[in-house]
C-alpha cells in the first residue's frame, strides 16, 4: 500500500507560479509511475502530466505543456508539479496517483484557485 499526500495548493493570480508535492508513504514511490490529475467543476478528471520511476520520461497534456513541470526525489519519496503561468482555467483540484499499470493509487487532492 502506498499512501500519497498532496501538497502546495492555493489561490494564486493570473500568472502566478506553484509547486505542488506529493508525498509517499507505506512503500517506495520509486516503484511507480506517478501521474497528476486535474478536476474542474462540472468537468471530467483529466491527467496534466506523469512521470516514469526514474524521472527519465514525462509526458503533458496539450494544454499545459510548456507551463507545467513534472519532476521527482525518490530519495524524498515525493513527486512535484511545478506549474505557471498560471490561467483561471487552471483552477481544479489536483491529485497525484501512482501505480504500475494502472493508477491504482491517489491522494485526496489539493485545491488550486487562480484568479483574474
Amino acid at each position: 500500500q502506498v499512501q500519497l499526500v498532496e501538497s502546495g495548493g492555493g489561490l494564486v493570480q493570473a500568472g502566478g507560479s506553484l509547486r505542488l508535492s506529493c508525498a509517499a508513504s507505506g512503500r517506495a514511490l520509486s516503484l511507480y509511475t506517478v501521474g497528476w490529475f486535474r478536476q474542474a467543476p462540472g468537468k471530467e478528471r483529466e491527467i496534466v502530466a506523469r512521470i516514469n520511476w526514474s524521472g527519465g520520461s514525462t509526458g503533458y497534456a496539450d494544454s499545459v505543456k510548456g507551463r507545467f513541470t513534472i519532476s521527482r526525489d525518490n530519495a524524498k519519496n515525493t513527486v512535484y508539479l511545478q506549474i505557471s503561468s498560471l490561467k483561471p482555467e487552471d483552477t481544479a483540484v489536483y491529485y497525484c496517483a501512482a501505480g504500475k499499470l494502472e493508477y491504482a493509487y491517489w491522494g485526496q487532492g489539493t485545491q488550486v484557485t487562480v484568479s483574474s
